[in-house]
């Protein structure tokens, strides 16, 4: 890393703390990904004991990633609570018509609201990032109507920087690979089901098991599976070996159909799908 890269980042980390010191406490929005693991630890930093840590858990997100982000908040010493969220409840939200993200956020920006008081917190936190508003992500429409701050994105911090922030501090999620909401591997149109996201969490981690690290099982009409891994790791997948053993635990999870993208791993595959008037109408920012 150059000098001036990392002056450049020795600025925006100052410029991060010095946000918290201009609020009285925050509720920081944690999925224990490496963006609001930075927002976390900088809070924590500077606000301590004023500082909360609020994860949801709802059938969208996996055990795996739950149990995480309890071991990080726990790590670092901050206040720590799991709320439960309903928006498998709400039809906006199960239809999946390229708004599902919006309904999901205000579910949860709504459950932290009303908990302000009892979290003695002022302010509500998310860990968006300035590269977030270059692609399809209504939830920020939704942070918005629900004042939720973005201090990386206020204090210019890019993903890159993000992780490299992440790894001054040693957290140990600064190489975590992106991890969207199981959700958001279901198909626009594909009616969104609590069943749907156990079986795509549970090929998720046999991918994982056998040594895989950056994925997606994506779940099409039909009860297809398509697995995009890099192109670099597309011949394990391949191997005569593997490639049967793979279909059948996919079979028997109730795949119908085992398919594997031949262009390989890419975020956000699905905002290219969503109709261009929904998309206009939501704005940018995000990935899938």
């Amino acid at each position: 890393m150059t000098v001036s890269i990392q002056s450049e980042i020795d600025r925006k980390r100052e410029a991060l703390l010095a946000w918290f010191r201009r609020v009285p406490s925050v509720a920081v929005a944690f999925s224990g990904g490496v963006d609001s693991s930075v927002v976390m630890a900088a809070a924590w930093r500077v606000l301590r004991d004023r500082a909360v840590a609020v994860t949801a858990d709802s059938p969208s997100v996996p055990r795996a990633e739950l149990e995480e982000a309890r071991r990080l908040a726990e790590h670092l010493g901050i206040r720590h609570i799991v709320i439960t969220t309903d928006e498998f409840t709400r039809d906006e939200y199960r239809s999946n018509d390229g708004r599902r993200c919006y309904y999901c956020k205000d579910e949860l920006y709504s459950r932290i609201h009303a908990l302000l008081p009892q979290l003695k917190a002022e302010v509500i936190c998310s860990g968006a990032n300035l590269d977030d508003g270059n692609d399809y992500r209504p939830g920020l429409r939704a942070a918005a109507e629900h004042h939720v701050r973005h201090p990386l994105q206020e204090v210019g911090l890019r993903k890159v920087e993000v992780r490299e922030l992440a790894r001054q501090w040693q957290l140990p999620v600064w190489d975590k690979p992106a991890s969207p909401c199981l959700a958001s591997r279901i198909a626009p149109g594909v009616a969104v089901t609590p069943e749907r996201t156990a079986r795509i969490e549970l090929a998720e981690a046999f991918l994982r098991a056998h040594g895989l690290r950056e994925f997606r099982v994506r779940l099409h009409d039909g009860e297809l599976a398509r697995i995009e891994v890099p192109e670099t790791e597309i011949h394990c997948l391949v191997a005569p070996d593997f490639r049967k053993v793979l279909a059948q635990h996919f079979r028997a999870l109730g795949f119908q159909f085992v398919t594997l993208d031949l262009e390989g791993f890419r975020s956000g595959r699905f905002n290219e799908v969503i109709p261009l008037e929904i998309r206009q109408s939501f704005g940018t920012g995000g990935t899938t």
